[in-house]
């Protein structure tokens, strides 16, 4: 009897020591798991865009063609309409160029030396109709700012 009752003795001495981590490696483990939970959130805020990166001046370019142009062709006698495209609470530029002429619509853009002003800006090629009827090529050009 006395050789099972030594034997449970060795098997909860086995058992209690198998439950047991030393502090260091506990301190350790949870260092590696904050800082992997730090450099994802530093990443993820490094690759997400800022809000006026690129976010308005396309939409609002698709939106001041569909607003100017009739069958694809913009007259610049109409640019005026562009001005129901504007998005609420920015400041708009549009520009339509062409190799006889340029006319434009909205606000006039900030200078170039002008702080804390950020432009997003768009553009794309377009047929404007001329005083005598023709189509020409041009540029339709939107850009945005606060």
């Amino acid at each position: 009897m006395s050789f099972s009752s030594t034997r449970e003795g060795d098997a909860n001495a086995r058992m209690s020591a198998r439950a047991q981590t030393t502090p260091i490696v506990a301190l350790v483990a949870l260092f590696a798991v904050c800082a992997g939970l730090s450099l994802y959130a530093t990443t993820l805020d490094s690759v997400t865009p800022a809000e006026t990166e690129n976010a308005l001046a396309q939409p609002t370019l698709e939106r001041v063609y569909d607003a100017v142009s009739d069958g694809g062709v913009v007259s610049p006698v109409g640019l005026p309409r562009a001005k129901a495209a504007f998005p609420d609470g920015y400041r708009v530029a549009v520009e339509v160029t062409t190799p006889d002429g340029r006319w434009t619509t909205g606000r006039r853009p900030p200078t170039a030396g002008a702080q804390d002003v950020q432009i997003d800006s768009a553009s794309r090629p377009i047929g404007v109709e001329t005083a005598e009827g023709d189509v020409v090529w041009g540029r339709l050009r939107v850009r945005v700012w606060r």
